[in-house]
This record gives structure tokens, sequence and C-alpha cells, in this order.
């Protein structure tokens, strides 16, 4: 099973998990990621909102060449990858990743190979705003250093 998706509205972790897992029977493990804005606003320089920006024709077909890549690189029986666009606020959920295989191993590290593509070398434009204005954000050395581990 295969789902990949943009969401513009809520991301619901909840809604999709339960019946990927059950779209992919005899499966060994499930491993999921799902990512949240984190800065609380009340914090000195805090986050007040996110917004993901992105190009539909270069993005939706940029997801689906990564979960290619990770069904080519990983035995995987299924693979979610849904991601939010728009406006978001501390604490709503931005992504949710989740793999299914016979072996923890294999989801365990799909996961992880299209967590660190999706956050550094993705095809979405980020800013936040804090109690100043919007913020353009690029990637962390951490993040270059983790997608240069594949």
């Amino acid at each position: 099973m295969r789902d990949i998706r943009l969401l513009d509205q809520m991301l619901v972790p909840g809604t999709l998990i339960g019946p990927f897992a059950q779209a992919n029977p005899g499966l060994g493990g499930v491993c999921t990621f799902v990512g949240e804005v984190r800065c609380d606003a009340k914090e000195q320089g805090g986050v007040e909102a996110l917004e993901l920006s992105h190009y539909e024709p270069l993005t939706l077909p940029g997801m689906h060449a990564l979960a290619d890549r990770a069904f080519a690189r990983f035995t995987l029986m299924g693979l979610l990858m849904v991601h939010r666009v728009g406006v978001l606020y501390p604490g709503e959920p931005i992504v949710c990743v989740s793999a299914a295989a016979l072996h923890r191993r294999d989801a365990i590290d799909a996961v992880d190979f299209c967590m660190d593509h999706l956050k550094s070398a993705a095809w979405f434009w980020k800013r936040e705003k804090r109690a100043d204005g919007w913020h353009w954000i690029e990637p962390r050395a951490d993040d270059t250093r983790d997608l240069a581990r594949w």
C-alpha cells in the first residue's frame, strides 16, 4: 500500500495510521513519525505560526519519487507520507510518515530516510512568524548531515 498526499487542512495522524496498518496484512511492524510545529509562542522569540508553501507540479511528484527510492532501498510492504501545506500553529501536525515491513529495521530506516529527505531536500518553502515578523527557514547543519548519511 502506498499513500502519498499533500493536505491543506488539519492533519489527524490517528485517522491515517490505523487504516494504513490494516491495509498491510501480515506485516511484522509499523514505524511512524509525526512532526509538529514545535515552539510555544510564550517562549522568548517563540514561533506563533509556520507557513509551508509549495509548487504542486514539483512537490507531489517529488514526494512520489522519494517513495520510489524508499521502496527500492528498503523491503517495504507499504508507505504512508502525508505533508501539510499552508499556515500551521504550535502543536499542529506537519507531517506523518509511516512504513510497514516484515521486519522492524526496514520500517524504521525507511521512515528515517524519508524524513531526512523531507526535512532538508524537499520541495517546500518554510517561514515562521515570531513576535518580530516572518522569517524564512533554511535547513540546519544537522539536517544536511542527516541527509548525507544516505
